[in-house]
């Protein structure tokens, strides 16, 4: 079990990509804090980890409250005595052609995917420092490489994470802390229950495996770089595409 022990923060937890991390990660041994504005589904989703065997708790975030995220931190590090990774998983998604993006759609989107991995990367960066270890995973996208149509609020804030990562590794490596971004492409999670079958269709048309990657298969990498045996990944953003790029 690569990450046997290590105590793991993952924001947005309760669903799609964060909540397949969260199961990667009791399969390999963490203590996971699974952190999400729905509490229900936050208990539901400790209740089963716990069924699989593992060492879970749940807490409410929204990442863009300080006072929630600082007792979360406080809540951990006096049961645990430390926190090994923080997977900065929460975003959302407003979209709209520039010429129609409102400030509230900008606003939200930046608040939350940029401001609140800031928010949280903050909260716990001295207690690693402390440790002199800590793994920190920011979630970027496909679309904070290259950008994407009507996404300017969205591609700013997963192009703003990779640029957290890059300064974070710099500045943390130093102290025995990584810093990494992970770039999927098209993912299926429930959000795509809403959309019609023949745009699933277009979009897996466009990449070279025809198909759509499983949370699963994003969750696979982050608990690769959340082990030791990426100990010498730092400061990287790597692309989980199916070759959509190429």
């Amino acid at each position: 079990m690569r990450l046997k022990g290590k105590v793991s923060i993952i924001t947005g937890g309760a669903s799609g990509i964060g909540k397949a991390t969260a199961e990667k990660f009791i399969k390999e041994g963490a203590i996971v804090a699974v952190c999400d504005i729905n509490m229900d589904a936050v208990n539901a989703v400790v209740e089963e980890l716990k069924a699989r065997g593992g060492e879970a708790v749940g807490y409410q975030v929204d990442v863009t409250n300080k006072a929630q995220i600082a007792d979360m931190v406080g809540a951990l590090k006096a049961q645990f005595g430390r926190i090994d990774v923080l997977v900065n998983n929460a975003g959302i998604v407003m979209d709209a052609q520039l010429i129609k993006m409102s400030e509230d759609q900008f606003d939200k989107v930046i608040d939350i995917n940029l401001k609140g991995v800031y928010n949280c990367t903050k909260a716990v960066v001295d207690t690693m420092i402390e440790q002199g270890a800590g793994v920190i995973l920011n979630a970027s996208s496909v679309v904070g490489v290259y950008g994407n149509f009507g996404q300017t609020n969205y591609a700013a804030s997963k192009f703003g994470v990779i640029g957290f990562v890059k300064t974070w590794a710099k500045e943390l490596g130093k102290k025995g802390i990584r810093a990494n971004a992970v770039c999927p492409g098209f993912v299926a999670t429930p959000i795509l229950k809403s959309m019609p079958e023949k745009v699933i269709q277009a979009m897996e048309d466009k990449v070279p495996m025809k198909r759509m990657a499983q949370p699963e298969e994003i969750a696979n990498v982050y608990a690769w770089l959340a082990s030791d045996e990426a100990s010498y990944i730092n400061g990287a953003a790597i692309e989980v595409t199916g070759g959509l790029t190429l």
